[in-house]
């Protein structure tokens, strides 16, 4: 009689672990174009928005980075 692990692993999880990268891959780039397309808009409205496009983004990428240390340290 042989012994079979409780958690053997299952082909359909071998499938998805290749499939992830490719998706990974396609929601960045699906995020790349909106990225390009919404600055190329922004640039076309003019330099003060242009500021405060750049200032918005850059308050959302410092909010995030503190919400992903202090998440961390949990």
């Amino acid at each position: 009689m042989v012994a079979v692990p409780e958690h053997a692993p299952l082909a359909a999880d071998a499938v998805v672990g290749l499939l992830l990268p490719f998706w990974q891959l396609v929601i960045g780039s699906l995020v790349l174009v909106a990225l390009v397309v919404s600055v190329r808009r922004l640039a076309r409205r003019g330099p003060s928005r242009m500021t405060t496009g750049l200032l918005v983004t850059a308050a959302a990428i410092i909010g995030l980075a503190l919400i992903g240390v202090f998440l961390e340290g949990r």
